[in-house]
């Protein structure tokens, strides 16, 4: 069986950024069909919803900050826009985010990380040790100062993905849940893709929007798609028992991110009372397993920060697969194969950079011009042979891993 729609769109990948290519392109009148087994089942599952673009950022990625920022912008009314359109919230919350370091090296590390956020042209507001617990009583005592960003935000990505789903649906967006076997060419162009089903869906564009697994696809020319790969991000969800400490507000108000003995981890409550401890960062490959290692990694530096969270609920252990690329930052617009359209690679920011991929993938649809704002991030910057993969640096936006010691009882995993 084969559909087709001269004008309309084909969007693989039903992530948070498919999701919200399809919303928008629906409402602009487009044809539009997404195909995914199960949407906002991957990566967006897992994610904790962070919109921090500073927190994302490294020194020598300035566009990428810009990208994260204007899309920071964008948010407020696009959940807005979202909860009036579908009845559904979001989750969205704008109470800053509040950085703090455990000892004396780690707040050298913090000193860093407020330079490269005034190089970035965004006053950072530094707080005292007492300071820090007043803003947040249930830090440990221990902590000696923070970095207070009051612009940060967080949204749920599980409501955040529901809520997409209906909106695209209600825009006239038709939802194929099946994956996409084979991208079909005709005339040298991308011209749809048959599926799982063997359902042939035919289409002007094809947008490709599925995470990790974008280049993995059959009938894809050599060079078409960018060279992804899969890092593992395990993540853990505590709540509270039943007329016991909450979060927020008994825990916490806002998002916290600690340096501790030069690891990162952080926290982010929901209205709901969940908290949300986040991720490991792994090179492994596309292994979903949660580890003993990772959860003991994950509840050894939150407990250092905020000890309140031993009397937590574990409600869940979860690991996702971030679509990484040689450089970490997304693959936006036209590929190699006329008629196929790149929005993938989001690593960490695919939460984050949902309403501005989507406002850049339409205009580029509708215009074939692709905005300024996206113009660093096109597939070309990886032509010629692939460079191997460049894991994150160890900037203040991510410490090194700590070194692990006797009190450790061995290596970490």
């Amino acid at each position: 069986m084969s559909t087709s729609a001269s004008d309309g769109v084909l969007v693989i990948g039903g992530g948070v950024i498919g999701l919200s290519i399809a919303w928008r392109a629906a409402q602009r009148g487009m044809r539009v069909t997404l195909a995914d087994p199960a949407p906002g089942s991957g990566a967006s599952h897992a994610a904790a919803g962070m919109i921090t673009p500073i927190s994302e950022a490294a020194y020598a990625e300035k566009e990428l900050f810009r990208l994260g920022r204007e899309s920071q912008r964008r948010y407020p009314a696009f959940a807005a826009e979202l909860t009036a359109i579908t009845g559904e919230p979001v989750g969205y919350r704008q109470a800053g985010t509040l950085q703090v370091a455990y000892d004396a090296d780690d707040l050298a590390v913090l000193g860093e990380y407020e330079a490269l956020q005034e190089s970035f042209g965004i006053p950072a507001r530094r707080l005292t040790a007492r300071e820090c617990r007043r803003e947040e009583p249930m830090l440990d005592p221990s902590i000696r100062g923070g970095l207070l960003a009051a612009d940060d935000a967080s949204v749920d990505p599980r409501l955040l993905t529901g809520a997409l789903l209906a909106a695209a649906a209600a825009a006239g967006a038709d939802i194929i849940r099946q994956p996409a076997a084979e991208i079909l060419s005709a005339g040298g162009r991308a011209a749809g893709a048959r599926l799982g089903d063997g359902t042939r869906i035919l289409a002007r564009w094809v947008v490709l929007a599925a995470g990790w697994s974008s280049a993995s696809i059959d009938g894809l020319p050599a060079g078409a798609a960018p060279p992804l790969r899969p890092v593992k991000g395990q993540i853990l969800r505590l709540r509270s028992a039943p007329g016991g400490p909450g979060s927020p507000p008994g825990l916490l108000a806002r998002s916290v991110r600690g340096i501790v003995r030069g690891s990162s981890v952080y926290l982010v409550p929901r209205e709901s009372g969940e908290l949300v401890i986040g991720a490991t960062q792994e090179e492994l490959g596309a292994d979903t397993r949660v580890t003993a290692g990772g959860i003991w990694e994950l509840l050894r530096d939150a407990r250092t920060i905020v000890p309140g969270i031993t009397e937590l609920e574990l409600a869940e252990a979860v690991a996702g697969l971030r679509p990484g690329t040689p450089d970490n930052a997304p693959v936006l617009g036209p590929s190699a194969l006329p008629g196929l359209v790149l929005a993938t690679g989001h690593f960490r920011a695919g939460v984050l950079l949902a309403p501005v991929t989507a406002d850049v993938i339409i205009s580029y649809l509708q215009t074939q011009r692709l905005p300024d704002l996206a113009a660093a991030f096109t597939a070309q910057r990886f032509a010629g042979p692939a460079p191997p993969p460049r894991p994150r640096p160890a900037t203040p936006s991510a410490p090194r891993p700590r070194q692990p010691s006797a009190a450790d009882g061995g290596a970490r995993p």
